[in-house]
């Protein structure tokens, strides 16, 4: 059973209340183009709030483009206020399925990774400065301690229980009711996704995916023998619905392959509408629909997006989720919603 009642509204963050009081200032004039601004320990002792609350409140105004810093002066109101970035294009993919070979350049990334003086933006690893470690080391020990027999051994399909049973009450954030028994726990979300796939297609078939898509899809497509049909997709609103719809009526797709929420590489983030509207375009078709959401919880403001299993009639959606981007990547717990596609995930 799904839910699509919309949870209550989030309050802004207080770096975000700031920077809305700060706007209103330069709109009605009390700063002018080219003013000087509160310093930022000013602003934090007028208002009451953290240093770091305040420089957070000043780099939203940057990136706004309504402020600008100068070295060793301050922060002021620009010169000319950028009113609108040049708007992003939609991705333009080849029109045929093709057959997927990455390999080389996979394997080119992740040795890239291990060099401390790149920034990885070609992977989905998070900075190891931002990892809890150090909390998830002592909660580790602690449990380490507490630990019985069982906890050595190997959990048969569909996993362990109490962690299914965090996962179905964290999964109402995004609009879903689930169960323990509608989740099955695997080793991160890359086993999802090929499980996922394996239980839908059989080698050579197509699946619509968007583009540029993240390579570990790519990966998963190229080791099952899966040809890729990339459909375009907007950096702010995710897959075209128009170009998706106009594929599946010329070409035979066996499952359409997404990352609504804040996908990766582009970051577009589909909204709920069009998340309802693509499960129904795929269930008139009777087309799965492989959902990653493993990077759902990184929303700044507002509610949790929802996924586009809450909006399942048929049990047409395979969700595939894990901790990695939230927590450490290092940890590898996933797991999947496979709906009616059940027992042959848990049985391949």
């Amino acid at each position: 059973m799904m839910s699509t009642t919309p949870l209550s509204q989030a309050k802004p963050y207080l770096y975000e209340q700031v920077a809305v009081e700060i706007t209103e200032l330069i709109r009605l004039g009390t700063f002018r183009p080219g003013e000087r601004i509160p310093s930022v320990r000013q602003l934090s002792r007028q208002n009451k709030i953290s240093v770091a609350t305040a420089l957070q409140a000043y780099r939203l105004l940057e990136d706004q483009g309504l402020i600008e810093a100068r070295p060793q002066s301050g922060y002021y109101v620009r010169q000319q206020v950028v009113e609108a970035q040049q708007e992003l294009e939609i991705s333009t993919p080849a029109p045929d399925p093709t057959r997927v070979s990455t390999r080389e350049l996979v394997m080119m990334i992740l040795r890239d990774t291990a060099n401390p003086d790149l920034i990885q933006l070609g992977t989905a690893f998070p900075n190891p400065d931002l990892v809890a470690n150090d909390k998830l080391s002592r909660i580790m020990v602690k449990i380490a301690r507490q630990a019985q027999r069982e906890h050595g051994l190997f959990d048969i399909p569909p996993g362990n229980e109490a962690l299914r049973i965090q996962i179905a009450q964290r999964a109402v954030l995004s609009g879903c009711l689930l169960t323990p028994a509608d989740i099955i726990t695997t080793s991160g979300i890359t086993e999802a996704y090929s499980l996922s796939l394996r239980a839908v297609c059989r080698p050579g078939d197509t699946v619509a995916i968007e583009s540029p898509a993240y390579f570990a899809n790519l990966q998963a497509l190229e080791a099952l023998e899966l040809r890729a049909l990339e459909i375009p997709a907007h950096p702010r609103t995710g897959i075209s619905l128009e170009a998706l719809r106009f594929a599946l009526d010329h070409n035979r797709v066996q499952a359409c392959l997404v990352h609504p929420n804040f996908s990766n590489p582009l970051g577009s983030c589909m909204p709920d509408e069009k998340k309802n509207e693509v499960d129904e375009m795929l269930a008139e078709r009777e087309i799965p629909l492989i959902e990653g959401d493993d990077s759902g919880e990184l929303f700044f403001s507002g509610n949790r997006p929802n996924v586009c299993k809450a909006y399942d009639r048929k049990g047409l959606v395979l969700h595939c989720s894990s901790f990695s981007n939230v927590l450490s990547p290092g940890y590898r717990v996933g797991w999947l919603v496979p709906g009616r596609f059940k027992a042959g995930v848990e049985w391949p």
